[in-house]
């Protein structure tokens, strides 16, 4: 009966505040899914209840108006309640703060729909044999795990090529839910490699490679989780792994930067999990707090930043401190979109100056030179010709649904990927959307070239061996 209760509070809060429960969800508890979960009868530890219960009780304002019967839902505009929008305010600030991997709902489909991540992983697995790891273990970095496609087929890879040597990988990812998508795919790594040390942190890029937050508060606050893993079988694994929800709703939770609109931890914290049957041999790599190095063999940067952010902010608080994590020989691989292909032209087709990248792999290198200063000495910098440098992935669809009538879900998929893959802001999005004739430029697209496809273009960052 509580949880019946607590439910009707926060559909009502919902309802009057003009926000989506899974909105709610996400900034309250750092779970997009937490409201659904109540509703199907699934149980949240007092600590969650507590927070959820004094969230609502400070919603003064929305209480305020209807106790004198203001109907609120008719209002022109959402009320804005203060203690609610001053944290979800960035979804519809201006260009400069969108932050389109935050969207759900378009990052799952694009990455459903389309072959990117697998793309993009084995372009990752070709720089394999360019890396010359060293004792104790084979060092990797991911600087956006994201839903975790990338990270595990680059592990299938990695033990294809290292079968009998340690693995030490370190993976960043802010989101929650993506930290669940990714641990899914992980029990069958274990299994396949059991010399596997995995740490998954929400530590910003500066931060972390060496597993450590810069501020002292921080650093004492930080959440250092291990968990080793007992059994031998992958459903062993997962039933372990599966077992951690509580733990990342409890501290994988989430602030937004009023100046940025970016996402910040609120509470820094560090999983580590490996197996303990494989201690023995892990003990040399499994990470201590407080003692990390930043020396990795392979540093992956898909997708790590905004085309729209300043390139000052791109290679001085991304691609500069990833450079430094490097090790003698360590390669950093960064990726981002390229534009000049049907995507695009979806885009131009409603905003003909619409042009989202601003940057090349030229200017970034660049950028990065001078951001980092002395420390660019030890280091290579490696544009490449556009034969190896840019690569092209496809949104998924059948030849039979591209020619003669385009079925609305291709079509709704494909206009997704543009606007995903452009960070297009919602301000914008719902003019366009207000008439058919998106959906009609992206059909047109589709038919012209017998389908959807993007260019990503890579750079490498690499240290000197010696």
């Amino acid at each position: 009966m509580e949880s019946d209760k607590l439910i009707g509070e926060i559909t009502d809060y919902c309802r009057k505040a003009g926000v989506a429960e899974s909105t709610f969800g996400r900034i309250v508890v750092n779970d997009g899914k937490f409201v659904n979960r109540l509703r199907d009868g699934g149980r949240i530890t007092t600590t969650t209840y507590d927070r959820v219960r004094a969230f609502l009780s400070a919603d003064m304002p929305v209480k305020g108006r209807a106790a004198r019967g203001l109907l609120v839902e008719r209002a022109p505009n959402p009320i804005p309640v203060p203690a609610l929008m001053d944290q979800v305010s960035y979804q519809t600030r201006p260009a400069r703060d969108f932050r389109f991997f935050d969207n759900r709902q378009k990052y799952l489909l694009f990455v459903n729909t389309c072959s990117e991540k697998v793309v993009v992983a084995r372009r990752v697995a070709m720089e394999l044999a360019n890396i010359h790891p060293r004792p104790p273990a084979v060092r990797l970095f991911d600087a956006g795990v994201g839903d975790g496609t990338v990270l595990a087929r680059v592990m299938r890879a990695l033990h294809n090529r290292f079968s009998t040597m340690p693995f030490y990988i370190v993976g960043k990812e802010i989101s929650v839910e993506d930290v669940r998508l990714a641990l899914d795919k992980t029990p069958d790594r274990f299994f396949e490699h059991p010399a596997t040390v995995l740490i998954i942190t929400n530590l910003n890029y500066l931060e972390a490679p060496r597993l450590t937050p810069k501020s002292m508060a921080a650093a004492s606050s930080t959440v250092w989780h291990e968990v080793a893993l007992t059994g031998t079988t992958s459903h062993e694994f997962d039933e372990q792994i599966t077992a951690l929800e509580p733990f990342l709703a409890e501290n994988w939770r989430v602030n937004v930067n009023t100046a940025t609109g970016n996402p910040t931890y609120e509470r820094p914290a560090v999983l580590v999990i490996y197996r303990e049957d494989h201690r023995f041999l892990l003990e040399p790599v499994i990470p201590r707090r407080g003692s990390t190095t930043a020396d990795f063999d392979l540093v992956i940067a898909s997708q790590p930043y905004r085309a729209r952010a300043p390139i000052e902010f791109k290679a001085a608080r991304v691609i500069a401190p990833l450079a430094k994590s490097l090790g003698p020989g360590g390669r950093l691989l960064a990726i981002h979109s390229h534009g000049d292909d049907a995507g695009l032209e979806i885009l131009q087709g409603i905003w003909p100056d619409e042009k989202p990248f601003h940057h090349d792999r030229h200017q970034m290198l660049k950028a990065t030179k001078e951001a980092l200063g002395s420390a660019a000495r030890d280091l290579n910098f490696n544009a490449y010709s556009d034969a190896r440098s840019l690569f092209r992935y496809d949104m998924h669809a059948l030849p039979s649904e591209l020619f003669a009538s385009i079925g609305t879900s291709t079509l709704f998929a494909a206009w997704n990927a543009a606007i995903y893959v452009g960070q297009v802001e919602d301000a914008r999005l719902e003019k366009a959307i207000g008439d058919r004739r998106y959906l009609d430029v992206t059909r047109d697209v589709l038919r012209k070239h017998g389908g959807l496809w993007f260019w990503d273009e890579s750079f490498i960052v690499s240290r000197h061996r010696d």
